[in-house]
């Protein structure tokens, strides 16, 4: 089976994608998976460590042709405060519970969760339900520093972050997490 053994940033490629697959974010943290396009060309996601994709990076296959990747759109609130003071302080909220979070120039997007919303509710914000791809940041310790390319979402008109080489500390993580300190939490 052909491999994919590099990925190629956020739209830092031209030549013209051989397939492409749409993943959602939960699929998008991969090292090794047989994968297969919308056009079914099969092929096995073969990295040397575990990475986020992101919508608009390149798998490299062995033979040099490109596999795109889509973000497949996924059901999100959208958090809308009314000042950037009330959206620090959800932000504080929703991060003290180490919920994946997007940040767009409109407000936060979380997945959607009842509970975490009704909390969001009750600091004062508005909830809107969307469908849309899901980019949240990595995080302070995702380490890395290569930066993608603005965004480019239609829905988001600013979105200019580094994302760095982001993954995140889960059973799907392929290495060690040694950096000198714990991640340990006590929740009571």
């Amino acid at each position: 089976m052909i491999r994919a053994t590099q990925v190629r940033a956020h739209y830092r490629w031209t030549q013209a994608p051989a397939d492409t697959v749409v993943l959602g974010f939960d699929d998008r943290h991969r090292r090794r998976m047989a994968m297969t396009g919308t056009r079914g060309l099969e092929f096995l996601l073969d990295l040397e460590n575990a990475t986020v994709l992101r919508g608009g990076d390149a798998l490299v296959l062995d033979d040099g042709r490109l596999i795109e990747v889509v973000a497949a759109p996924e059901a999100l609130a959208e958090i809308r405060g009314a000042d950037p003071q009330q959206l620090v302080r959800i932000s504080w909220h929703l991060g003290n519970r180490h919920l994946p979070t997007q940040i767009t120039t409109r407000g936060l997007r979380i997945r959607r969760d009842h509970v975490i919303e009704a909390m969001v509710k009750g600091l004062g914000a508005r909830i809107i339900e969307i469908e849309a791809p899901f980019d949240p940041e990595g995080g302070a310790y995702a380490g890395g520093s290569h930066a993608h390319a603005p965004e480019g979402d239609p829905h988001d008109d600013a979105a200019h972050h580094d994302h760095g080489d982001h993954h995140y500390h889960d059973e799907h993580c392929d290495h060690d997490h040694h950096h000198g300190h714990s991640h340990a939490h006590d929740h009571k």
